[in-house]
């Protein structure tokens, strides 16, 4: 599996970075990196495009064997929504995520770290950015243990060295007091 993955990501980050698209891997692979493995057959990916930087990323990607929609990819810029990429050989799937305009978001992205991940070199979130999105999602989804899980994975992992003053303030603002409290009663 890490073979097919490592060739994907190889692949699709040469794609972004031809075409000056910043991107940077967040999700359950962001966690995975900064905590504990688990299983997911989806990468999501960032980006901040512009329209030029969008069409040549499109304009870039071999169709014989990748599938991405191109009407859907620009009208997610516009609304800065997602939209997939496939590789058709290997099943991989990336969630095209266009970088949203909250304070949040922007902040994130602003903080990417480089980190090497399957012998790559790839833009991630940065551990606490991780933890705060993971908290927004297990929010949205009513309480997700699976999401719990992954944050518990990365406090575990990183420990002292989590800026957990950062964590807080994003945490205050985005109104995610509950998850982190249940974050810090389970571990």
């Amino acid at each position: 599996m890490s073979d097919s993955l490592r060739a994907f990501m190889a692949s699709l980050t040469s794609w972004l970075d031809a075409a000056a698209v910043p991107y940077m891997v967040a999700g359950s692979f962001a966690s995975t990196l900064h905590g504990r493995p688990r299983s997911t057959q989806d990468v999501d990916i960032v980006i901040d495009p512009t329209d030029a930087t969008l069409r040549a990323f499109l304009a870039g990607v071999p169709t014989e064997h990748v599938y991405v929609d191109a009407l859907t990819a620009r009208a997610a810029l516009l609304s800065r929504d997602m939209f997939n990429l496939i590789d058709m050989d290997s099943g991989w799937k990336a969630d095209l995520i266009v970088r949203k305009a909250r304070p949040f978001s922007v902040a994130e992205f602003e903080r990417r770290m480089r980190a090497d991940w399957l012998g790559l070199s790839v833009f991630v979130a940065t551990p606490e950015d991780v933890i705060v999105s993971k908290l927004e999602w297990c929010q949205k989804s009513g309480g997700s243990q699976r999401q719990l899980d992954d944050v518990a994975g990365v406090v575990a992992a990183v420990g002292p060295q989590l800026d957990r003053t950062y964590i807080e303030t994003w945490v205050e603002a985005l109104r995610l007091e509950d998850e982190w409290r249940a974050l810090n009663a389970h571990g």
